[in-house]
């Protein structure tokens, strides 16, 4: 397993880190089947994995870490846990002080080793500001109640930059893999946060399993033209690998053969692990997966501001990466559930499609000619069906 340094923490992270949100569940109501979990996890710890991050404040995931160090606690000074605030759930400053007492008695622990504020976007930024959420942040690492601190981002470039100016981070999580390479915060954001000394984790590196399951078959053409033919996890991996300034990458693996693939992957990538030819696959593959698109928004933004707040661009953005992915009626249909998703938590209330009121003035600014209202309508008709 090959180390990467965690900004200017000093600590020396694995660059393959493992997300909890796959681990394996009995049922549906998100009962953890301990014994393939457990397995997964002494696994990834033994073979040097040393990071893992807690998908969602809420989720059963906190309590059965915590069961898991409690049963078998020479493992926990191998690994750095990460956890997150429940942005969604802040309304008032004093909720800042419930929840993270909240999960300290869920995590059993006196100090989190990462705490990341979850799924920041400008609606979530604003209001924890104006409940003074830095104020507490530098509470609870004075208090050493947290070691290091951080953030999920969900947002655009420039509320990015807002951000990494203005507090003092460890490290920042990021979407990033080779379809979202200047989407939200991109390559751009992820060099600006190194430069800064802030340590980068890349969540998100297939995509939520788009870039890897039931692979178009105009794609896996493109796949197959290269020199070293690799799986498409490990085009993924690789892809992130080969950038220095990214220290994690956080992969939801759900299966041990999938640990034990993506382990054989980390052990031999290096920054720069990509060929030129390799670089031109993925240049070819990134271009096909967009001429699957439904809208052909390039995100100009000439269209915005909407006066009702409806966030045009991305309800657009939303609405391709369904349509990229899909390769039969199947998997449009569990696409439409990953858009829906997004829909829901990404955007808010004001920025979504519903709150179009059909007044027609983007559509005579739009340079692509984009029947804007209609392509709006379909969206909120998919997700509301």
């Amino acid at each position: 397993m090959f180390y990467r340094e965690l900004g200017t923490t000093k600590e020396k992270v694995s660059i393959l880190g493992l997300d909890t949100v796959n681990l394996p569940l009995l049922n549906d109501n998100h009962d953890i089947d301990i014994t393939h979990s457990d397995e997964i996890i002494k696994f990834s710890l033994d073979n040097g994995i040393n990071y893992i991050d807690i998908c969602h404040h809420g989720t059963k995931y906190e309590s059965y870490l915590s069961d898991f160090f409690d049963r078998y606690p020479e493992y926990r000074e191998k690994v750095l846990i990460s956890s997150k605030m429940p942005v969604w759930l802040i309304n008032n400053k004093d909720d800042l002080c419930f929840y993270f007492k909240k999960q300290l008695e869920t995590l059993n622990c006196d100090c989190i080793d990462v705490y990341l504020l979850d799924l920041v976007n400008p609606y979530y930024w604003k209001k924890l500001v104006k409940f003074g959420v830095l104020e507490f942040l530098d509470k609870i690492k004075d208090e050493s109640l947290v070691k290091y601190t951080g953030f999920s981002f969900h947002g655009e470039l420039e509320l990015f930059f807002e951000i990494i100016d203005t507090y003092v981070w460890d490290l920042t999580q990021i979407q990033f893999n080779f379809m979202d390479v200047n989407n939200e915060a991109g390559f751009e954001g992820i060099r600006y946060a190194k430069n800064n000394g802030i340590g980068v984790v890349a969540m998100k590196p297939l995509l939520g399993g788009c870039l890897t399951n039931n692979i178009p078959s105009d794609i896996q053409e493109i796949w197959n033209l290269a020199d070293d033919i690799k799986t498409p996890a490990e085009w993924c991996l690789n892809f992130i690998w080969d950038y220095e300034e990214i220290d994690i990458v956080l992969s939801g693996m759900s299966t041990l053969d999938q640990v034990k693939e993506n382990i054989s992957f980390a052990n031999k990538a290096l920054p720069d692990c990509m060929t030129s030819n390799d670089k031109d696959i993925i240049k070819e593959v990134r271009f096909a997966y967009r001429n699957h698109i439904n809208v052909n928004c390039d995100k100009c933004g000439y269209c915005m501001p909407c006066s009702e707040g409806v966030d045009i661009p991305k309800n657009f953005e939303i609405l391709n990466n369904m349509y990229m992915f899909s390769n039969n009626e199947d998997d449009e249909l569990f696409n439409i559930k990953i858009a829906k998703n997004q829909y829901d938590f990404i955007l808010t209330p004001k920025q979504r499609a519903s709150n179009c009121n059909a007044c027609g003035y983007c559509e005579k600014l739009c340079p692509n000619f984009i029947n804007i209202v209609d392509k709006l309508s379909e969206l909120e008709e998919i997700f509301n069906d």
